[in-house]
């Protein structure tokens, strides 16, 4: 199905929810019943198939013929039984925890459990990640009896206190409520399973997985599209529980501190820690030096800017969770501020294994990610290495090499000075918008004027840096309001500017999606360090197995480098090569902007094109 069908499907069961529940849910039943009937009925025929086939060999009338319909029928049984009967629930990954290892934990969730009326959780399960969930699964498929398991991130104890940790709970807990209408739990449970039969059939070359892949194509984007309201509205009634036992004001500052220090952990915690390779040739594990600093408050100047982030975020067909914006204001009624800050944790929940239990995932996190460890001290030792060479040559440097020199060492060191680098580049070119983007970015904030200086230059001679401008200034400028006068009317322009600059962003976009993958592209432009540092990158993504490198410069954004990087992943079915290219986006880290065009049959280029464009590959993978 069309991504814009899907979304259509999604809307037309939001007003109907809307506009009737009632009908709404009955439909939902239908729909959701469509499916069960299908999975019955094929069992049946097969039974049945298989029952006259039985009976036509006990008379002695088996013929020759019958051995096809032997085969559909056992073909047929199979998918079938697979379909409802999936076997015992996998168990969650990570380290199982006992009501004996951490009472006060148990007690808490019956604490939760009683007032919600909910069910009993059967195993709570600790993990190495930023989250927590209730993973509801069936004992025998999709018709068995349901498995409870609550799944809690070790990083989320160390970012919370205990009470926003319980208003976490209190809505994972929301979702197994007792006084609500069945059918949410229902369909959340059938939303899993119809998941994990989709993605296991299409694994299953045989013809009557063909068969039921057929069916799933059609069924399993409709039912997520049919139930999406009833799943997005459970995500509300989740959050209305959360808000009832903790407070609508611990509720709302809950949301607002995850979405912060999940971004400080993604951006700010993971670079510092990989940072340290250069360092430590061995891994270092990362959840003790984690918990420290998740109990400090979070820079003002990043807590702000994740904020804006995450209120620019909007609810969309992605992700049944509403955004922070539309989960605040459905709690609180008000627009999300910055929070106050938890500093003590929630380990203690874990009682006197917490210590013991780090040290484990410290421990398997060194070993899954020795290898990766290993490549990137070299990668780093590399980077120092050539970052002497630029100093070594700093009398005769173009500013090409002094914008390359300044990017490498913040590489290498987030603080280090380089301030003299960008304005030596300005002395020579007062326009260059990569030394005006760097200058600004690393001024001190009480240095406001020079700053407001760069961002007008940007934004009036390089259009592509014209959105990091705006949000560079709308920052500073609320920044301001906080502490001192506030200037209205520059307020007013920076974010009509930013309006602007989106709207010019997301054209520019379009026009690249649009236009045919090799339209003016030439030979890469990238150094020969750039393109090593490349190569290394590309060496830790495994399903590749070659790939190229054009540049495709763009006549209305002459000041950004646009690299076209075209990769071969053959191993990888479709929704894995899409993984993929989301994995090469946030991972890659080149001067410019990146697109990832995966190479193959159905895709939008041939290995033939790529080589008859690329020529030569810059990366092949080592067997």
């Amino acid at each position: 199905m069309e991504q814009a069908d899907f979304i259509h499907l999604v809307r037309e069961s939001e007003i109907e929810s809307a506009n009737d529940s009632a009908a709404y849910r009955r439909s939902v039943i239908q729909f959701a019943l469509l499916g069960y009937l299908w999975v019955v009925g094929c069992l049946v025929l097969s039974l049945g198939v298989l029952g006259f086939v039985v009976a036509q060999a006990v008379r002695g009338q088996f013929r020759g013929g019958y051995v096809l319909a032997l085969v559909f029928a056992l073909g047929l049984l199979w998918t079938s039984f697979k379909a409802l009967w999936t076997g015992p629930a996998d168990e969650p990954e990570g380290i199982a925890i006992t009501e004996a290892e951490a009472p006060e934990l148990f007690k808490a969730l019956d604490r939760i459990r009683r007032k919600v009326k909910g069910p009993a959780i059967d195993a709570v399960y600790l993990q190495d990640d930023f989250n927590a969930a209730i993973w509801q699964r069936p004992r025998f498929g999709m018709l068995g009896v349901s498995v409870n398991y609550l799944i809690i991130g070790l990083p989320l104890l160390m970012a919370l206190d205990k009470a926003r940790v319980m208003a976490v709970l209190a809505h994972e807990y929301g979702h197994l409520r007792e006084n609500h209408n069945r059918l949410s739990a229902w369909v959340y449970r059938s939303r899993r399973a119809w998941l994990k039969l989709y993605y296991s059939m299409r694994e299953d070359d045989g013809p009557m997985a063909a068969a039921t892949r057929s069916f799933l194509n059609w069924y399993f984007p409709r039912f997520a599209a049919k139930t999406f309201a009833m799943a997005r509205q459970d995500e509300y009634e989740a959050d209305r529980i959360a808000a009832q036992l903790l407070g609508a004001d611990v509720a709302a500052a809950t949301l607002t501190e995850l979405e912060i220090k999940a971004a400080w952990l993604s951006d700010a915690f993971w670079g510092q820690h990989w940072r340290s390779a250069a360092q430590h040739p061995l891994p270092q594990g990362p959840f003790s030096a984690m918990q420290a600093l998740l109990r400090l408050k979070p820079e003002p100047a990043f807590a702000q800017q994740a904020l804006r982030q995450a209120l620019a975020r909007i609810s969309d067909v992605d992700d049944t969770h509403p955004a922070l914006r539309d989960r605040v204001e459905a709690i609180s009624g008000e627009r999300p501020g910055l929070p106050s800050w938890s500093t003590k944790g929630a380990v203690s929940l874990l009682g006197p294994k917490a210590a013991e239990w780090m040290q484990q995932f410290d421990a398997r996190w060194c070993k899954d990610n020795a290898s990766t460890w290993k490549q990137h001290h070299a990668r780093m030792a590399r980077w120092q290495q050539h970052a002497q060479q630029l100093r070594a040559n700093a009398a005769h440097s173009s500013n090409a090499e002094l914008i390359e020199r300044a990017r490498i060492e913040r590489k290498i060191d987030r603080q280090a000075p380089v301030r003299q680098l960008y304005e030596q580049v300005l002395a020579r070119d007062a326009q260059h918008p990569g030394a005006l983007a760097g200058l600004s970015a690393c001024l001190p904030t009480s240095d406001t004027a020079l700053q407001q200086k760069c961002l007008e230059a940007l934004w009036q001679t390089a259009p592509s840096y014209r959105p990091y401008a705006t949000r560079a200034m709308v920052g500073m400028l609320e920044a301001q309001a906080k502490q001192s006068s506030y200037d209205a009317a520059a307020m007013r322009l920076w974010r009509d500017r930013a309006r602007e600059a989106e709207q010019q962003q997301q054209e520019f976009f379009d026009r690249l999606q649009q236009a045919p993958v090799f339209q003016g592209t030439r030979v890469n432009d990238l150094s020969a360090f750039e393109l090593a540092d490349l190569r290394g990158e590309l060496a830790l993504f495994k399903p590749i197995s070659q790939a190229w490198l054009l540049s495709k410069p763009e006549s209305s954004m002459p000041e950004l480098r646009i690299h076209l990087l075209l990769v071969q992943a053959p191993r990888l079915h479709e929704e894995q090569r899409s993984e993929l290219r989301r994995a090469l986006y946030a991972d890659i880290d080149l001067p410019g902007m990146l697109l990832v065009v995966c190479v193959g049959p159905g895709e939008p280029a041939s290995e033939e094109e790529a080589r008859r464009h690329a020529r030569q590959p810059i990366y092949l993978a080592t067997l």
